[in-house]
């Protein structure tokens, strides 16, 4: 619809309309008493641009339609984010959604599981991300991330800084350690944010399906190491993510996540308890256990994310996997370039906290 002319209200179109109407189109408008002397000829109105209604939707008073509903402007309006609540409702309630043969369920995803996690990523950890561009804006990836935390917030925050990030609005699919899908409640959430078991026929097919995939390689050596150790890169094992990026021909982006190490300071670890929970450590921090629920809250760090430059994977022959010191090379070389650029983030940052 053409755009309607917003008229001012001292606009001459306004006096306009208190003048008699004109005789003849473009005629001369006659003469009010007291305005032109008997032989002042007055001069012609200009024409004023009428706006352009559209013919589909009628229009009321100054562009609003009948009824009193004024339209939402933009993208903003509440009556907007409101119908798309309410549709969004019905969908779930009748059904009407996707979910892929991994659980995936995009529509949850962008509309409600990273709404509630995007207020820790931008205002309690104020993540800052840099490098969105070396992730592709179409075909697979594979990111390789540093992992460490205690818990495992340093994969929902990367999840996010992709997904709001990127100007391709490209998803992060994240592999995940079994536990995470024996838990309750967990394990549905995070089938239903992309997560999967982080084994290598689940990267591949994601992979070849043109996902991205994350991975962090050092597992619980990583998350669970101890405070003195923070952002020393834990082992990688035995390069099975370099063998599926390069069964799969996609480009291996490492990614440096700085600030995550000091949320929850592990200072030791109770083996036994751990053994008795099932659990592959826990946690002994400044706050947990000793004050109970409140020392589970984490630190308020400042966080940065980088994503380093990708490593192609598609020069090498098919045999190639087969191939072990290729694969500790090129292991080596993510595992470089992420303690690199760690070393280099630390010393570029002012302080943990701002």
């Amino acid at each position: 619809m053409a755009d309607a002319k917003v008229i001012p209200f001292d606009d001459d179109r306004s006096r306009a309309r208190r003048r008699p109407a004109r005789a003849g189109g473009d005629a001369a408008v006659r003469a009010l008493p007291g305005q032109h002397g008997p032989e002042e000829t007055p001069k012609p109105l200009e024409p004023v641009a009428e706006p352009v209604v559209d013919p589909v939707e009628p229009q009321g008073v100054e562009g609003e339609p009948r009824g009193g509903e004024r339209r939402p402007q933009g993208g903003g309006g509440w009556e907007r984010r409101l119908a798309g609540g309410l549709a969004f409702l019905r969908r779930r309630v009748t059904g009407e959604y996707e979910v892929d043969e991994f659980g995936y369920d995009k529509e949850l995803t962008d509309q409600v599981l990273m709404s509630l996690v995007r207020p820790l990523y931008e205002k309690y950890f104020r993540v800052e991300v840099k490098g969105i561009e070396n992730i592709p804006a179409e075909g697979g990836a594979l990111v390789v991330a540093n992992h460490s935390g205690t818990l495992p917030l340093d994969g929902l925050m990367m999840q996010v800084a992709v997904h709001d990030n990127h100007p391709a609005g490209r998803h992060l699919r994240l592999l995940a350690a079994d536990l995470v899908f024996m838990l309750p409640v967990v394990n549905e959430l995070a089938r239903k944010a992309g997560h999967t078991l982080a084994c290598a026929e689940d990267a591949e097919r994601l992979l070849q399906a043109g996902e991205i995939v994350g991975v962090m390689p050092e597992g619980f050596k990583g998350i669970g190491k101890p405070f003195s150790e923070r952002y020393k890169l834990q082992r990688f094992g035995r390069g099975g993510f370099v063998s599926t990026a390069l069964r799969a021909g996609v480009p291996i982006v490492p990614c440096s996540i700085v600030g995550a190490e000091e949320i929850y300071p592990m200072l030791g670890n109770a083996k036994t308890l751990a053994r008795v929970l099932g659990f592959p450590y826990f946690p002994l921090t400044p706050t947990f256990p000793w004050l109970g629920p409140l020392g589970a809250v984490p630190l308020p760090t400042k966080w940065t994310i980088q994503f380093g430059e990708p490593i192609a994977t598609d020069g090498y022959p098919p045999e190639a996997t087969e191939d072990p010191m290729l694969m500790f090379n090129l292991t080596d070389q993510v595992r470089e370039q992420i303690q690199h650029t760690l070393y280099k983030l630390l010393v570029q940052r002012r302080s943990v906290f701002f």
